[in-house]
Order: C-alpha cells, then structure tokens, then sequence
C-alpha cells in the first residue's frame, strides 16, 4: 500500500491544515489588515491635529487669554469608540493568561483619547471658538470586560471629553 494514500495520514495532514495552518493565517491577516486600518486612522488623526494647531486645549479651569467681548463661553464635547482588532484582541487574551500591561491594548487608548481631543476641538471651531478649557476625560468599557457583554465581546476603546469653548484675544494667539 503506498504510504500517501493512507487515510491515517491524510487526516493527520488535514488537521494540520485545520488546527495549526487556517488559524495562524487567520492571525497573520488580522494583524496585516488591524495594523494597515490603525496606520490610516493614525495619519487621518495626524492631519487633523495639524489642521487644528490654532485652537488651545488645556485641562486649566480658567479662561486663559480669554476675550470679554466675544460670545459666552460653551460646552463642547467629542466621543469615540475604537474596537481592538482579532489579532490585539487575541493577543489580550493571552496576556490575560499571565497578567500585566497589555501593550497591545495602550495604543489604541491613546487613539482614542487623541481622538476625543480632536473632535472635541473641531466642535468647538464650528462654533467660532478658538480655545478649550476645563477639559475632563472619561473612559467606559462597552465591550470585552463590560459587564453582561459575555465572552466573545470585542474590546474597545472609548474615550468621551468635555470642555469649555471660548475666544482668545487676538494677541493671546
């Protein structure tokens, strides 16, 4: 009997396809495609902070360079979600195993805080404004470890910020 035709070795092949080969492929094409969609959001998000240079952002409570002549000041507010890609969210999961620092997991927080900031700053420019005081930052967990979201729940990253707009006088820029 000629040893490539055995069954025995046919299945052994084809589980190594199924359990080792399609699972890592599918890892690799999480990462490729997670890290090619984190690159994008990152040069977007890099654009439009340059775009927004002009406008203070700052966690003081007062009214730094404030003009008395302009509009009352308003609050503004920018929200966002980021959900982890398969490749970070397995790679969480084994981080859990051992525990510490998800590593995977700092940059897409970072994403999400710079991207709160941004919106935040271009409400507060469609409005006429060109400044943002009393910054607050929240976080909440809606999916991975939220509570009720079960086991297979994507982890995301989310960030809400609020603040006060208000004008600078034109020497305080």
């Amino acid at each position: 009997m000629d040893g490539a035709s055995d069954p025995g070795e046919l299945g052994v092949a084809l589980g190594l396809v199924f359990y080792v080969v399609l699972p890592v492929a599918a890892l690799l094409l999480w990462r490729a495609l997670g890290r090619m969609q984190e690159k994008k959001h990152l040069r977007s998000l890099a654009e439009r902070e340059a775009a927004l240079r002009g406008v203070l952002v700052t966690t003081l409570r007062g009214f730094p360079g404030a003009d008395p002549a302009c509009p009352p000041p308003e609050l503004v507010c920018g929200e966002t979600a980021i959900a982890s890609d398969g490749f970070k969210t397995w790679v969480f999961g084994l981080r859990n195993l051992f525990g510490g620092e998800s590593k995977s997991f700092t940059p897409l927080f970072d994403r999400a805080r710079r991207e709160a900031v941004a919106r935040m700053a271009e409400a507060a420019r469609a409005r006429g404004f060109d400044a943002v005081c009393n910054v607050r930052f929240a976080t909440v967990d809606i999916g991975g470890n939220a509570s009720g979201a079960g086991k297979k729940a994507m982890p995301m990253a989310v960030c809400t910020v609020s603040g006060t707009a208000y004008r600078r006088l034109a020497d305080a820029r």
